[in-house]
């Protein structure tokens, strides 16, 4: 916290009735029937939003030949699994990537401002082992697609890479034990394994507004921002071309609270339509000191420092927090309202209890910031956000808030109905039209879709079983890496595995490593096929039902992607969890079954 924050912030007191009855009523505001069915799909008269506007388009022959591993999506999962690939001596590694380059979510978010909101040591992979120093404890995102590209070159995965290129099909060939891929571009090629890492963030989403294609200025998504149109670059340079128009962004999550400072100081006017505020927490973002740097960046430095963000964050017991960011301090406030309970109070229900009352004063304490930062008491009062702190992605900015001082912005709160429709010369709220030059969709990517719908395909496994179908009734899998029926394949993602959210590239980073190991294994002694029994899987799903289950959405949660727009997400969603003993011990298990060199669960053949 600064120290402007510090000093006008007090906390408090909480009537916790009260709270829970305005988190609830908050909430009843925003819930709609049609749960993910209210976004768009980007296609068809609307697939102009998806245009590359960074990458020129290069023509090229198509692919017919075969590679030892092929990975889908060229973002953080396939460049840590390209790498350990290449470390264990498999040289043959082609990513397939929709973008122009590698980078995946951080290729097309080049909004102004952006930045990961977990600090830059633990989030951007692969530091040590690329020699990189951070500039800052939270990397603006030309940094971290900079180290994607870094990784890409040092590891010589721009060599076989296929960008600007979508998966139509992936088939295996149980003759030949092999895996056959087809393109929108003609590529028909073969390769023993294939990774899957296309991950939660890729596919744009639209809001589905009435009259949204009947807009006569100019609009564009955020995750294809057009510097050509209003000035600047994705390093910051001023949005010099919008000095003279009226701009409307329409959604209030991470993107818009991270761009939103910077369309304020360059709009003659910015209309920022909410529907539901995001938590807003202190960032305190600052430069890392090079010689601090030198000092910590000791072998071995990220990994440990990998594992002490989780052991503090994710109900471990570190005896210091390195990182210190927004997400451990929730965790060290729950850990010390626990460690006051009497012993014999430590029962499940007043733990949870000690949790719900560390929650309840770390959003108490984010909305008195609102009032300490925001001049207008009414647009203060609109931006504080009445929920549980997880209930949507947290958010941490020191010049957000401080946006709605700037005469340039309204904020247009619909008090949770959104936008009522779009004509043709601007947005309508509340029976009110405002007039705009332009129109910025910050309404983020598909979560919650079928998982076909966001990869583009639907894999097709032994005996000609589609992934689909396998996934009908849920997710199955051991590890979240290994799906019975489809062998030779790798899905890197958190599900069924640690389930860490806070810092998906630690998921991704053991998932990589686990691969690699296995890929050297079946070839050093000739395997051909690999894949995980159906006894392995069932026992794996069965031991993560012994779990908690889905901690994410509370009753009184506002609708979000984090809990399926609110909507009763099925039975399926009951798999849609983690190990239960946490994502530390799933760390430490994961390696000791990768080194142990038995592989448990799975047959090499």
């Amino acid at each position: 916290m600064t120290t402007t924050d510090a000093a006008t912030v007090e906390k408090p007191k909480i009537d916790k009735a009260a709270l829970l009855k305005k988190y609830i009523a908050e909430r009843d505001k925003r819930l709609r029937p049609d749960g993910n069915a209210q976004y768009l799909e980007v296609k068809g008269r609307l697939g102009r939003y998806l245009a590359d506007p960074y990458t020129p388009f290069v023509e090229r022959a198509p692919k017919t030949d075969h590679v030892t591993f092929a990975f889908v999506g060229g973002g953080f999962a396939g460049l840590v699994t390209g790498a350990r690939l290449v470390e264990a001596g498999i040289d043959d590694v082609r990513i397939v990537e929709k973008g122009g380059d590698f980078g995946g979510t951080w290729y097309w978010n080049r909004y102004p401002g952006a930045q990961c909101d977990t600090a830059s040591m633990i989030y951007m992979p692969l530091l040590e082992e690329t020699g990189h120093r951070p500039i800052e404890k939270y990397a603006h995102a030309p940094e971290i697609l900079e180290q994607c590209q870094r990784i890409g070159r040092q590891y010589g995965l721009y060599d076989n890479a296929l960008f600007h290129t979508e998966i139509e099909d992936i088939s295996w060939d149980d003759d030949a034990s092999r895996w056959v891929i087809k393109t929108n571009r003609g590529d028909a090629f073969t390769a023993d394994f294939i990774g899957l890492g296309t991950g939660p963030l890729h596919v744009p989403k639209l809001p589905g507004i009435p009259g949204i294609e009947v807009f006569k200025g100019h609009s564009f998504h955020t995750s294809r921002w057009d510097y050509d149109y209003t000035g600047g670059d994705p390093k910051g340079a001023p949005l010099s071309k919008l000095a003279d128009k009226r701009v409307a962004i329409i959604g209030t999550g991470a993107t818009a609270v991270q761009c939103v400072p910077h369309l304020a100081r360059a709009c003659k006017t910015l209309y920022v339509m909410q529907r539901t505020p995001s938590s807003v927490d202190v960032r305190a973002n600052a430069p890392i000191d090079p010689e601090w740097f030198a000092s910590i960046a000791t072998p071995g430095w990220q990994q440990r420092w990998l594992e002490n963000f989780t052991a503090n964050q994710a109900g471990g017991m570190a005896e210091e927090d390195l990182v210190q960011d927004g997400w451990t301090d929730l965790s060290r406030r729950i850990r010390a309202k626990i460690m006051q309970l009497p012993r014999e109070d430590m029962t499940p229900q007043k733990m949870l209890a000690a949790y719900e009352d560390s929650d309840f004063e770390k959003m108490s304490e984010i909305r008195a910031r609102v009032n300490a930062i925001v001049a207008d008491t009414s647009t203060a009062e609109n931006l504080k956000a009445w929920y549980r702190q997880l209930c949507k992605r947290p958010c941490f900015h020191d010049a957000y808030l401080q946006a709605f001082n700037e005469p340039s912005t309204t904020l247009v709160d619909t008090d949770g109905k959104g936008v009522e429709r779009i004509t043709e010369k601007g947005v309508v709220v509340g029976g009110v039209e405002y007039e705009v030059d332009c129109i910025i969709y910050a309404s983020g990517f598909e979560v919650g879709t079928e998982y076909k719908r966001r990869a583009g395909f639907d894999l097709t496994g032994r005996d000609g079983l589609k992934l689909s179908q396998a996934w009908a009734e849920g997710m199955r899998s051991k590890h979240g890496i290994h799906v019975h029926g489809f062998p030779n394949a790798f899905f890197v993602q958190p599900t069924q595995g640690a389930n860490l959210i806070s810092n998906v590239p630690h998921n991704l980073t053991e998932a990589g490593k686990t691969i690699a190991i296995m890929v050297a294994h079946a070839k050093a002694n000739g395997f051909k096929q690999v894949e995980v029994t159906q006894e392995a899987q069932a026992a794996w799903i069965e031991l993560l039902l012994t779990g908690m289950g889905r901690m994410l959405g509370a009753p009184d949660c506002t609708p979000g992607y984090y809990n399926n727009e609110g909507q009763d997400p099925g039975p399926a969603a009951k798999y849609a969890v983690g190990y239960p003993a946490g994502a530390t011990a799933y760390f430490k298990y994961l390696e000791a079954w990768r080194t142990s060199g038995a592989f448990d669960g799975v047959a090499f053949s």
